[in-house]
């Protein structure tokens, strides 16, 4: 038996919206069994443009019963039955989530009708109840209103049901069919064609553009999980009704799944994605000159206009790294901003502070000591590749640390010699910005899986 529904509500999600009007037939794919039609009292204000687009205001509401006091003749009608909606996940997540608030668990199988409608009358221009009915010459009336909607929607399930020569509403409805969880827009072709392989996905608005992009370990995996509930939030279902198609990009590992992920998300910008937009390195080691020819160090947060010697995501690790500096090139603490008091220099007092903060060597001897600090900090810095899987037999994939930092990455051949000079390998690699989120990532990655890394300097500083 199909419960064939229709809902008008205050806004577009379910977590912080209300119903205003519901309308359910139930029938058995050939006559009308039972119909149901109600006015809800909302009991918030409704938004001006909803009363514009429907005709239902705060006056006509007035009367009408709340939710909670139709909710069980509601699921009563809906319980056991085959849910039937146009874009159905947005009346489910309404309906699903008021009656578990009066105490009722709705758990049905779904048919949404613009799916249905793509794969039965394909190539058309446009899937909207409106004009799906224009084209198929279904009559509709009291348009934007639950009960005229919910029989333009009966018709259109007729006509479903008529010309379903490949029995796709069958299909839809086995148990292991995960289509009638997928957004509207969303063609199944799309996620069929996703390999099981790591690597970078996009989801594309109506007109295109990318807005969101994540990485997976195994792209249809991931992929598919985004889809695996309907969350009432406002977030999630805007999100779903976005999605109109899905592109990507294999990587050799997952490693570089995530590398691409952060690159991509700084170039594209994307409208969902949130965490790794506002990532940045938060401090950078500096070097100015003072009033009297003394250059000084300093661990200070990043500035826009100047650039950095180096970056710390965290404070304490720039601290740490000055403080071994300053003893190994007799530094004065004071002169590098780690001691900030009055008191005598801490750096005199153990013996490793030439007394520049007194005035007691020329800058021109002070200085010398820090350029040769900075030169060894970029020698120690570590110089390795990773080298892993490709996406294929005949390749290999190859990370690049150069001095610290993230290079960039690519693909070898797969008989291509591991050990080469760092000029001739970087002719194979893709160059990108980076972050310390990103070389984190990669440092995480040799630590862990040494015998995929191989040197092309000192080790890191230590």
């Amino acid at each position: 038996m199909y419960a064939i529904v229709d809902i008008e509500t205050t806004g577009g999600y379910a977590a912080n919206n209300a119903i205003t009007e519901v309308a359910i037939v139930l029938h058995d794919g050939k006559n009308e069994i039972r119909r149901y039609e109600t006015l809800v009292n909302p009991g918030i204000p409704i938004p001006r443009y909803v009363q514009a687009l429907t005709g239902i205001n705060d006056e006509l509401v007035a009367s009408a019963p709340s939710f909670n006091e139709v909710a069980s003749t509601i699921f009563e009608l809906l319980n056991d039955k085959i849910f039937v909606a146009h874009n159905v996940n947005f009346d489910y997540s309404f309906l699903k989530h008021h009656l578990r608030l009066s105490g009722l668990d709705l758990n049905c199988k779904k048919l949404c009708t613009v799916r249905l409608s793509r794969k039965v009358f394909p190539g058309f221009v446009s899937y909207s109840l409106g004009n799906l009915c224009r084209t198929l010459e279904i009559s509709i009336s009291n348009r934007h209103r639950a009960g005229g909607d919910v029989d333009a929607t009966v018709q259109l399930l007729r006509k479903i049901l008529d010309n379903d020569a490949n029995r796709f509403v069958q299909e839809m409805l086995k148990g292991k069919s995960r289509e009638q969880y997928l957004p509207p827009n969303l063609s199944a072709d799309q996620i069929e064609q996703l390999p099981y392989t790591p690597g970078v996905y996009y989801f594309h608005n109506e007109k295109g553009k990318v807005v969101y992009v994540g990485k997976a370990k195994n792209l249809r995996k991931r992929v598919s999980s985004h889809f695996s509930n309907n969350k009432p939030n406002r977030q999630k279902q805007e999100f779903l009704r976005n999605i109109y198609s899905i592109s990507f990009q294999n990587c050799g590992t997952e490693l570089m799944a995530f590398l691409l992920e952060c690159i991509e998300i700084k170039r594209l910008w994307p409208q969902y994605n949130r965490s790794l937009k506002r990532f940045e390195q938060v401090y950078g080691l500096y070097m100015f000159e003072d009033i009297n020819g003394y250059n000084r160090l300093a661990i200070e947060k990043r500035k826009r206009n100047l650039t950095p010697l180096y970056t710390f995501s965290l404070l304490f690790e720039g601290q740490n790294m000055l403080r071994k500096l300053i003893r190994e090139f007799n530094l004065c603490p004071k002169f590098c901003f780690l001691q900030i008091d009055e008191d005598t220099c801490q750096g005199i007092i153990e013996n490793y502070c030439l007394g520049a903060c007194e005035h007691n060597e020329s800058p021109a001897a002070y200085n010398e000591r820090v350029e040769k600090a900075i030169a060894s900090l970029k020698n120690r810095l570590p110089s390795f590749t990773l080298i892993g899987e490709g996406r294929n037999a005949d390749e290999q994939s190859c990370i690049l640390i150069e001095r610290g930092k993230f290079y960039g990455m690519g693909y070898l051949p797969s008989d291509h010699p591991g050990i080469v000079a760092m000029d001739e390998l970087k002719n194979y690699l893709t160059p990108y910005p980076e972050n310390d989120y990103m070389r984190g990532l990669v440092y995480q990655h040799a630590a862990r899986w040494p015998n995929k890394k191989i040197d092309f300097g000192v080790s890191a500083f230590q």
